[in-house]
């Protein structure tokens, strides 16, 4: 085994995955606590045995992409994160990563590289090759030919119209179907291990007030029972950057996270927002708050990965996105969350919810802090 430090789920995972040695291998844990490391570990482990001669690691974003070629040159493992599919792979790179779009637009041509070399094809957030059914595809016809498989997630997923490849699934009691897990790892075991940190939820309520398109007034208070058109109505109400809810919260959770600073200087803190012009429009609002210009970073603008690593590299007190961030983006030092987001799907929130978990030695006792709303996830 190469010689690195695993916390104990990790070595529990990577002894079964040793011990079965299978084509494919799906590991659940929740977001925070090291699959990359896990699966880079395992990486390394069939390089030096000589099972396998290439990896390829497919991501959700570019960001992901640098991310893991960094975590990767720590344990001497060379993957290239700029490659395009036609590009040619330099002689000192053991590897690519990928992203799931770049796969879908030409398969065949990183099918090619997968079969011209004995290859681990280590599938990132695999959920999101269910996005799209092309995506899907895709994975199926460029990963194929890999000697091994290796699919990561931070949570269970259910198959819909779109069931993901090399993913095993088990029949629910409500008639869908949910991935079946190799390993699993969940919250609970990782809080007990002391591998992430808890969380604080604080939840708002307030009585919106809007207008149907029929022209009649309607008001609701958040958090009391309503219809699913009255509840999405009332939070798009309240997550409007023009009317007063926001302000309010965005307000709250600064002075929150200038008491986090108290004792953690550099503790950092996160909106989601819904769309970009939202993002805009809250980065605005903690410019006026804060007196200080926020991070606002939007997947679609050139330079966002590098604007990513320059907020988590400083102590710059917020960091406005959509959903760049929201998944697999290491940033240890986020510490005060806003959800101001429409979605509500339980996968998307795990997966925002673990960008504040991550376990800090200097800062091991403190709670991250959560805003969540009264939107019913």
């Amino acid at each position: 085994m190469h010689s690195q430090r695993l916390r104990a789920w990790q070595r529990a995972a990577f002894d079964l995955y040793a011990r079965t040695s299978p084509r494919d291998f799906l590991a659940v844990a929740t977001p925070g606590a090291g699959k990359t490391t896990f699966a880079l570990t395992i990486a390394a482990d069939l390089l030096e045995r000589g099972v396998i001669e290439r990896i390829v690691v497919v991501t959700p974003t570019d960001h992901l992409k640098t991310q893991w070629a960094l975590a990767a040159s720590g344990l001497g493992i060379t993957l290239d994160p700029g490659l395009a599919g036609s590009g040619a792979l330099g002689a000192d790179f053991r590897g690519f990563c990928v992203t799931y779009a770049a796969l879908g637009v030409n398969p065949n041509a990183y099918r090619v590289r997968v079969e011209a070399r004995r290859t681990l094809v280590i599938l990132d957030e695999v959920h999101h090759a269910g996005d799209a059914l092309s995506w899907g595809e895709a994975v199926q016809e460029a990963c194929e030919p890999a000697v091994r498989r290796l699919s990561l997630t931070g949570t269970p997923f259910r198959s819909d119209a779109n069931p993901i490849p090399f993913v095993t699934y088990a029949p629910q009691d409500d008639g869908t179907k949910q991935s079946v897990a190799d390993y699993s790892y969940n919250y609970g075991d990782a809080l007990r291990d002391g591998v992430v940190r808890p969380v604080l939820f604080m939840a708002y309520s307030g009585q919106m007030h809007w207008r149907t398109r029929a022209g009649d007034e309607v008001a609701a208070r958040l958090g009391e029972p309503l219809t699913k058109d009255q509840t999405a109505q009332a939070l798009r109400t309240a997550l409007d950057p023009q009317g007063s809810w926001m302000p309010t919260v965005l307000d709250a959770a600064h002075r929150r996270l200038l008491e986090v600073r108290r004792d953690i200087p550099d503790a950092g803190g996160l909106v989601i927002a819904t769309d970009q012009d939202s993002a805009r429009q809250y980065g605005a609002l903690l410019r006026d708050i804060t007196g200080q210009q926020p991070t606002v970073v939007l997947s679609d603008e050139a330079g966002a990965s590098a604007r990513i690593a320059e907020y988590s590299a400083s102590t710059s007190p917020w960091l406005v996105a959509v959903r760049m961030v929201s998944e697999g983006v290491d940033i240890p030092r986020l510490a005060v969350g806003v959800y101001a987001t429409t979605t509500s799907t339980p996968l998307f929130f795990a997966q925002a919810i673990g960008r504040f978990v991550r376990a800090r030695r200097r800062a091991r006792t403190k709670r991250p802090i959560a805003w969540a709303k009264n939107s019913g996830v």
